[in-house]
């Protein structure tokens, strides 16, 4: 069924996707729309963030429901009314369908406030790729009232009308960092005058590659990519800057740290061995999400009344980076994935993919989850009566 509601947010966002901590467009909308619906809202949590109270007054218990509203850059291919408006940005993770489900929740919540006996508080956060918005809204101290926080993410690998969810861990570490290497310029008639910096970087790259394959044990999961190189600026010339962007992913923490200590060794050795000097900068950890036991539990039973127990379907653990594990760090949590893929309508891209798109029909889903979870748990019971 479709949420017209939900779906004409929906396409809105995705009209006018925007990247990263600064989303003017994005935070118009969600301003525009809470003012409609009479809630009162704050932006003093986080960066380019906004939270919204639904019963403020009934602090007895508090549940928090996050959604994420940044785009990721990539050029959409879709020939679709609701096409990306702006040529790079994209929302090709699903961002736009999390916050139009989280706005939908909040306004139908708000509209029988009355029958709910807890406070509902709605974390609408920018940088979830790459920036760790979470991670400047918990600092902040947005979620400190909540007694437990829900999420979810768009799946198209799961059909819709289906929902993946696992208790414990259910990602991975997820690093960013930049590797640097600085040499010396001269034209490559005179090479012996110069230092090449992208013969560092890629001395270095291989040796990175190297360690990976011989240690780590096949017990650990561990993933590195250089998934940007930009080094040199003419085809005659001795580069004396070469950058690599990367990323490492891990199961285990100590693993991690073990890891990131021999690429930067590795990085330095390797530029001194080739005359050059190299630098490690880390921008962004995320660290292991892990989904709380009772709150997933509890989420199953509420899932259950919606789509039916065999519906639902346990989640693998993978190597996906997210950010909502700064709030499961802080508070019970859990994170499910929403199915949204439908093959007879061609929405079969995963995200993070130019031609990735969503089944509308989903967002409905999501949306009556949400609000049987908190008519479930609004007492701190789970044995709550269904709600329709």
């Amino acid at each position: 069924m479709i949420n017209e509601y939900a779906q004409d947010i929906r396409r809105k966002l995705h009209m006018h996707p925007e990247t990263g901590l600064y989303l003017p467009k994005t935070l118009e909308l969600v301003r525009d729309e809470l003012s409609k619906i009479g809630v009162d809202y704050t932006e003093e949590y986080g960066k380019g963030c906004i939270v919204a109270v639904v019963n403020p007054e009934k602090t007895n218990y508090t549940i928090g429901i996050r959604a994420d509203m940044d785009a990721v850059p990539i050029t959409e291919e879709n020939d679709v009314p609701y096409k990306s408006c702006e040529d790079g940005k994209m929302h090709a993770c699903g961002h736009d369908a999390h916050t139009a489900i989280a706005l939908s929740v909040l306004k139908e919540l708000n509209e029988i406030k009355d029958q709910i006996s807890c406070r509902v508080k709605f974390f609408f956060q920018s940088g979830e790729e790459g920036y760790a918005g979470a991670k400047y809204m918990v600092e902040d101290g947005a979620a400190d009232d909540v007694d437990c926080i829900v999420a979810l993410h768009v799946d198209a690998l799961c059909p819709v009308g289906t929902i993946k969810l696992c208790a414990g861990p259910q990602n991975a570490n997820s690093d960013a960092f930049v590797l640097e290497f600085f040499g010396k310029t001269a034209h490559v008639a005179r090479q012996e005058e110069g230092v090449d910096a992208n013969m560092a970087a890629i001395r270095a790259y291989t040796a990175i590659e190297f360690m990976l394959a011989k240690e780590v044990s096949y017990q650990d999961v561990a993933l590195f990519n250089a998934g940007e190189i930009h080094g040199g600026t003419a085809h005659n010339n001795i580069s004396d800057y070469c950058r690599l962007n990367c990323t490492l992913r891990t199961w285990e923490s100590k693993t991690e740290n073990r890891l990131i200590e021999n690429i930067q060794k590795i990085s330095g050795l390797t530029a001194k061995m080739c005359g050059a000097e190299a630098k490690f900068t880390l921008k962004t950890h995320y660290p292991v999400l892990v989904n709380d036991d009772v709150i997933s539990e509890r989420l199953k039973n509420s899932a259950t009344k919606i789509i039916g127990t065999e519906n639902i379907h346990d989640k693998i653990r993978g190597t996906g980076g997210e950010d909502f594990a700064f709030f499961a760090n802080l508070k019970p949590a859990c994170m499910f994935r929403l199915g949204v893929r439908n093959k007879k309508e061609g929405i079969v891209f995963n995200s993070h993919n130019p031609k990735f798109d969503v089944d509308e029909n989903a967002l409905d889903i999501g949306i009556r989850i949400f609000k049987q979870f908190v008519f479930d748990n609004m007492n701190n019971k789970s044995d709550a009566h269904k709600h329709g």
